[in-house]
């Protein structure tokens, strides 16, 4: 049976040798690499064959921290998965190391039966493993950003009538008020008089104003 490979990264040695005690008692998975720093593993990863199959990669090391370390190295290793490993568990750094390309996130507390789930669950399942504190920060952190969103786009909404919309999304296209009024089968005069109110509504003095408005709050 072909063993998983796992590589490890970690600008501590002693880290490295507790985590690849832990990852040896699974005879199914074989150490083919370790590195102490980020910008170390990256140089030794171009000559590496076979590649590593799984990276745990620390975050915070000083020559390079593993989210850049994992972004540079997922430009060119696309299939390789990496496991951020660390004792920061605050939301802003496990999503930063999702978007860089992590395929999980662990506290380096994380029991040996933990380890190997994670290994499992990214090779057989495509899973995104995350020690159970980080999962609800998680969780949390994106509960607080639809929120937000919601939030934002009732913010954003836009006080003018269909109308008004129109003429305003006319002006932006830089139409004429007679050209937006034969559009739209009113008069000039008409459409002068939902300018005033959109004026009045929008806190504005001019076109220009209105149309930077709109444009900016993306409603035209």
């Amino acid at each position: 049976m072909e063993k998983c490979r796992i590589a490890l990264v970690d600008d501590k040695p002693y880290n490295v040798q507790v985590l690849a005690e832990k990852l040896a008692s699974k005879p199914e998975y074989e150490i083919v690499s370790s590195t102490f720093g980020g910008l170390t593993f990256l140089e030794a990863l171009k000559t590496m064959d076979p590649l590593p199959e799984v990276v745990f990669m620390d975050i915070d090391m000083p020559d390079l921290n593993g989210i850049e370390t994992v972004q540079r190295a997922k430009s060119s290793h696309p299939e390789i998965h990496f496991l951020m490993i660390t004792v920061f568990d605050d939301e802003e750094r496990v999503f930063q190391a999702i978007q860089a390309g992590a395929s999980g996130y662990l506290l380096k507390d994380e029991s040996i039966s933990g380890l190997h789930k994670a290994v499992d669950d990214v090779m057989n399942y495509g899973g995104a493993p995350m020690s159970p504190s980080i999962a609800r920060k998680a969780f949390q952190y994106i509960q607080r950003m639809q929120a937000a969103a919601a939030s934002a786009s009732i913010t954003n909404q836009s006080p003018l009538s269909s109308r008004e919309m129109d003429i305003l999304a006319g002006l932006a296209e830089g139409k004429s008020y007679m050209i937006i009024a034969e559009k739209l089968f009113i008069s000039p005069h008409t459409v002068r008089k939902h300018m005033t109110n959109i004026y009045e509504k929008l806190h504005v003095n001019s076109k220009v104003e209105a149309v930077r408005m709109a444009l900016e709050k993306k409603w035209v």
